[in-house]
């Protein structure tokens, strides 16, 4: 038996102006994601959409949970493998596409870590451990486009 968790997440919209959704126009995008015991995240539509820009999006969110959880394998399975990682950071890249009628939807997404390791030996490992922890990223299974990869490493000591 498969063994399942659940997530629980609260979006309260907080962009009433006064007449509701009475047009498109007179409504603001704004919410708020709450989870228990965690701080409020202050949300809103990507700016194309009407949007405030100083606020993360749905968007967003997609790919920094698709760059997290990737992270998060790919550190795990470092740790298993012996490869000894120093730092890692990581710059998202996703494209949408809209569609007619208004819709939309990720086409595809490429994920740039660039990681640090202690010895210059461990840099191929290091490197192909980027596939194994896409097969295991949880995220990355949900989705319907591909994930893509163009990893860098480098060492602390040659």
């Amino acid at each position: 038996m498969n063994k399942q968790h659940q997530y629980d997440t609260s979006i309260t919209w907080t962009g009433n102006k006064g007449a509701g959704t009475a047009g498109y126009g007179l409504y603001e995008r704004g919410h708020t994601l709450s989870v228990n015991n965690k701080t409020d995240i202050l949300c809103s539509a990507d700016p194309a959409f009407r949007g405030d820009s100083n606020k993360h999006n749905p968007e967003e969110f997609l790919l920094a949970s698709l760059s997290s959880c990737h992270m998060l394998w790919y550190l795990h399975l470092c740790a298993d493998a012996g490869v000894v990682v120093t730092a890692y950071t990581d710059d998202a890249k996703g494209i949408m596409e809209e569609t007619e009628g208004g819709g939309g939807r990720f086409i595809s997404v490429t994920l740039f870590p660039r990681v640090t390791v202690s010895d210059s030996s461990m840099i191929g490992k290091a490197n192909a451990l980027h596939e194994k922890a896409n097969a295991f990223c949880f995220i990355a299974n949900s989705c319907n486009f591909p994930v893509h990869h163009q990893p860098a490493c480098t060492a602390v000591q040659a």
